[in-house]
């Protein structure tokens, strides 16, 4: 349900989302939501949209069949060896 809503600031500065559009983005109560304000405009993206993105990023940059976990393993590895052999 994508579309443009009208709401109200409460007296603590508080935002009430409709429920369905809730529901769709999976936003449950006490659910994290992060904030990005551009220049002119702001949005509100749930942390798993916002992992979903960087994730997609992440994947055009780092090749296919490529850990990047299993790549920092093998740095520390790598640079704790060369400092036992500094000792």
């Amino acid at each position: 349900m994508t579309g443009v809503y009208r709401l109200k600031v409460d007296k603590q500065g508080r935002l009430v989302l409709p429920a369905p559009s809730r529901r769709e983005r999976g936003l449950e109560r006490g659910g994290a939501v992060t904030l990005e304000i551009g220049e002119r405009e702001a949005r509100l993206v749930s942390h798993r949209q916002a992992l979903r993105r960087i994730q997609e990023i992440i994947r055009r940059h780092v090749p296919e069949g490529i850990l990047l976990s299993d790549e920092l393993i093998a740095d520390r590895r790598a640079e704790a060896a060369r400092e036992a052999a500094e000792d």
